[in-house]
């Protein structure tokens, strides 16, 4: 008898070897390959021998032109879910949703499943992670352990399916986690990338052949990236992000992947002793606490989809004692802060060589837009020479590297959202000037970065009452 033969995974980015080695050559990762046997889970099997193999059959093909359906959701009935959904759960699509330990997923999906249960929907928990003692005392938290929720804490894919499949069909099935389910057609360890990619395979097939819609948590690396093989976020329709900050109360659901709607959406919640708590407006959030009369902080209108969101940008300059300055950023991209600098010392003479710079989104938000490039600009200059910028002024546009300042998109909506918040000037492109005009805001036109250096030096410096 041959041989079983094996193969060497990275548990990090899943690719394949022929030896073992200490240090992957695809991600770099150190200690994360692990032998795995060839013969089971995927390509193992009839499917995968010379012999044996049955001809392919001839599939029908069609043109674009149809009719076309919009494709059936189940609304959950929190705002800001169904927003980053798309309007809700697609029957029949796979979702997957990461996020760092106890930041809120299973709370979130908890209180989404008891929602869903509310409105007459059939709903399936699974736990592979927590007993059913466990659950329950959460739901009882959450004030949903009076809801229709069926629950069955199982860790075999065979067995999931089996009892899914044994009933009426549900419209919703939470899988916590995917890491923690195993399939017995694979001979690795639960969370292998052998297992985690098979399990993912049945549960996505079930969703797609059943019209269920099924959503696979996953857990995240150090980095933040969702762990096992990146093949998994290929296989889902959806990929959400849960993420917040240790010492903050709000999280923040990210999109970064939808077959069905946009992908950079975002939804905020407030974490709470009942729950999570969504916030309709997260700007109101992030200005909360604001410092009117300290330098360094600018008010940044930025864009989430199609969500306008104004949060303050701090930055501090302070004098170096180093031989390197350091360059600290926390929310914000540090090779485009690097620019930024860059284009201030060459294209307006101010000179941060020999100065510590720290930029903080506050909040703990991330900025994903370069957008911010004004906003941010204009905090380091108000940070250097002292001067607190105007508290009822918003900033957006993106600097060039000849130190003009381009326009950005959804310039209206930006300064809709900073006239609702009591804001009353705004700093921006000469582009957008006509649209600030005509929402009865004053106007700062900005065509090179060198005037707005020249406009907040000039400005009389703030004192306090």
């Amino acid at each position: 008898m041959a041989k079983a033969k094996a193969t060497f995974i990275c548990q990090n980015c899943g690719a394949v070897t022929a030896r073992w080695q200490g240090r992957c050559d695809a991600c770099g990762e150190w200690n994360t390959i692990v032998e795995e046997n060839e013969t089971g889970g995927i390509g193992g099997g009839p499917a995968g021998m010379t012999r044996g193999r049955r001809k392919g059959r001839v599939a029908a093909l069609v043109g674009l032109s149809g009719e076309a359906e919009e494709a059936p959701r189940v609304v959950s009935g929190i705002a800001e879910l169904d927003r980053v959904t798309g309007g809700g759960f697609v029957r029949g699509s796979a979702l997957l949703v990461g996020g760092d330990p106890g930041i809120g997923k299973s709370t979130l999906l908890m209180q989404a499943a008891a929602a869903l249960a509310r409105g007459g929907h059939k709903v399936v928990y699974v736990s592979g992670e927590e007993a059913v003692a466990q659950v329950r005392l959460r739901a009882q938290r959450l004030k949903a352990a009076d809801t229709s929720v069926e629950l069955m804490a199982e860790t075999n894919v065979e067995d999931i399916l089996a009892t899914l499949t044994a009933s009426r069909r549900p419209d919703l099935v939470i899988i916590d986690s995917i890491q923690t389910v195993w399939t017995d057609i694979a001979e690795s360890a639960p969370g292998t990338v052998t297992q985690v990619r098979a399990g993912a395979q049945a549960l996505i097939r079930y969703a797609k052949s059943s019209g269920a819609a099924v959503i696979l948590v996953g857990h995240v690396t150090k980095e933040g990236q969702i762990a096992g093989p990146r093949v998994v976020e290929h296989m889902v329709d959806a990929v959400l992000y849960f993420e917040g900050e240790g010492g903050h109360h709000y999280r923040i659901l990210r999109t970064v992947k939808n077959r069905f709607g946009a992908t950079d959406e975002i939804g905020v919640f407030e974490m709470g002793d009942s729950g999570l708590r969504e916030v309709s407006n997260p700007s109101e959030l992030f200005l909360g606490e604001r410092n009117d009369k300290a330098p360094g902080a600018a008010v940044f209108g930025g864009m989430e989809g199609t969500r306008p969101i104004l949060v303050e940008i701090q930055a501090l300059v302070a004098p170096s004692a180093l031989g390197t300055p350091r360059r600290s950023v926390l929310g914000w991209d540090q090779p485009r802060l690097a620019m930024v600098l860059a284009v201030l010392e060459a294209h307006c003479g101010v000179r941060l060589g020999q100065h510590d710079v720290y930029l903080n989104v506050a909040g703990g938000y991330r900025i994903n837009e370069p957008a911010a490039d004004l906003a941010v600009a204009a905090a380091l200059v108000s940070s250097l020479s002292g001067k607190a910028l105007p508290a009822d002024c918003v900033y957006f546009g993106e600097i060039s590297l000849s130190g003009a300042v381009r326009p950005v998109a959804h310039g209206g909506q930006r300064l809709k959202e900073a006239q609702k918040l009591g804001f009353a000037r705004a700093v921006l492109p000469s582009a957008g000037a006509e649209a600030a005009a005509t929402r009865g805001l004053g106007v700062q036109e900005i065509e090179t970065l060198a005037h707005l250096v020249a406009h907040i030096a000039s400005a009389p410096a703030q004192t306090d009452a």
